[in-house]
C-alpha cells in the first residue's frame, strides 16, 4: 500500500487497483487514515497527495482575442462518437505553462477514451513549435488519431498546416468553456503534481516529458473499472 501511495496513486486509486488484482480488500478511507497517521508521527507520505485548491479568476465583460480564428471547427461539430467516449482516437491537446507566458512549456495530448496521456516538450508557446512536436507525438501513435480538440489560443492558430500534415481535423472548444475539454483540463491537473505553476520548465527534457506520461498512464482509474490508461490504450 505505502508503495502505491508513493507512486502519487490517490488512496481510491490504490484501493480500487488492489480490490482489482485480489491482494487487499480496503477502503480509501483507511488509507487516508494511515497516511495522516504517518504525517502525525513525521512520515512524508502526505507529500504524496495531490492537492485540490486552486484559485479562479472570472472573466467579466473581457473582449475575445483568441477565438477569432476564421475557418475553425466549431466543438459542436465533432462526430457524436467523441463525445460519446465509444471509439479510440479522438484526442484533446493543450499547452501547460511554466513561469512565463511564452516560455518553455510542455504540450499535452489526451485520449478521451482511456485517458492516455502523451508529453512534448517545447522551447516556447508558439505555433512553430507546437506544429513539429505534434507531428511527432501524433505519428508515433498505435492506433489512428481521428480527431484533436483544443481551445482558441494562438500556439494552435497555424492548425490547418497540422491538418495537411497528419490528416487529423482539429476542433475548436468555445473560449473560456474549459470544462468543454473536460479530459485534458482535468489530466493537466494531475501534471501540476510535476510540473507545478509559476515553475520554469527550461530545463525539462523531451525524456522527462516520457518519464512523467508514462507515471501518469500507470495509475488506475475508476472510470476504467481501476485498470490503467495504458492497459487500455496500448496494444
Amino acid at each position: 500500500m505505502q508503495a502505491l501511495v508513493r507512486e502519487d496513486w490517490s488512496p481510491e486509486q490504490a484501493a480500487g487497483r488492489l480490490r482489482v488484482l485480489g491482494e487487499l480488500a480496503i477502503s480509501h478511507e483507511t488509507i487516508y487514515r494511515y497516511i495522516w497517521t504517518d504525517r502525525r508521527q513525521g512520515g512524508t507520505l502526505y507529500r504524496h497527495l495531490r492537492g485540490a485548491c486552486k484559485q479562479r479568476r472570472k472573466r467579466y465583460g473581457r473582449y475575445d482575442s483568441r477565438g477569432r480564428l476564421a475557418g475553425k471547427r466549431p466543438i459542436t461539430a465533432r462526430p457524436a462518437a467523441v463525445e460519446q467516449r465509444t471509439q479510440l482516437g479522438h484526442w484533446e491537446a493543450d499547452t501547460m505553462l511554466g513561469d512565463s507566458q511564452a516560455g518553455p512549456c510542455v504540450l499535452s495530448l489526451v485520449e478521451r477514451k482511456t485517458g492516455y496521456l502523451v508529453l512534448g516538450q517545447l522551447r516556447r508557446r508558439a505555433a512553430d513549435a507546437v506544429n513539429p512536436r505534434a507531428r511527432q507525438l501524433i505519428a508515433a501513435q498505435p492506433h489512428p488519431v481521428r480527431t484533436i480538440t483544443v481551445d482558441t489560443g494562438t500556439e494552435f492558430h497555424e492548425y490547418a498546416a497540422l491538418e495537411r500534415a497528419t490528416g487529423v481535423p482539429f476542433y475548436f472548444a468555445t473560449p473560456h468553456h474549459a470544462w468543454e475539454r473536460g479530459t485534458n483540463e482535468n489530466t493537466n491537473g494531475l501534471l501540476r503534481q510535476y510540473l507545478p505553476k509559476r515553475h520554469s520548465m527550461a530545463h525539462l527534457t523531451q525524456h522527462d516529458g516520457n518519464r512523467i506520461a508514462a507515471q501518469l498512464n500507470r495509475r488506475p482509474r475508476k472510470r476504467l473499472g481501476f485498470r490503467t490508461p495504458e492497459e487500455c490504450y496500448v496494444p
